[in-house]
């Protein structure tokens, strides 16, 4: 599943395989406890948090991966040491495996991103 029609967010993850269904929906747990004041919504096929209608996280069941989308350049600079050995790509993290979610990276990263606006890439 690369980009989903579904019309929200537990439309979404009606759709993902089961296998990875309860991984992301972790990740949306964690990105509503800690986005106070984003918006959640459906861009580009996946779940997207945003603030001020400027997307800022997201994230996807790819089909070889599960994706974080870090859209803040920003957090990524300042983030650069624990990011380093991360399947990364220019702005995502990739999680071959619903177990190798670092659920400590990713909240502190929320949390990072909660704390001010930035400068979206």
């Amino acid at each position: 599943m690369v980009q989903s029609s579904a019309e929200d967010v537990d439309g979404y993850l009606a759709e993902v395989p089961e296998g990875r269904r309860d991984a992301l929906t972790r990740l949306r747990q964690l990105c509503r406890a800690e986005l106070k004041g984003f918006d959640e919504v459906m861009a580009y096929g996946m779940p997207t948090y945003a603030r001020e209608g400027a997307a800022e996280i997201a994230f996807a069941s790819q089909k070889q991966y599960i994706s974080f989308y870090l859209l803040r350049s920003d957090v990524r600079e300042a983030f650069k040491e624990r990011l380093t050995g991360q399947d990364m790509g220019k702005g995502c993290l990739r999680f071959r495996k619903p177990a190798d979610i670092d659920v400590d990276l990713v909240r502190d990263l929320l949390r990072a991103i909660a704390a001010a606006p930035g400068k979206i890439c």
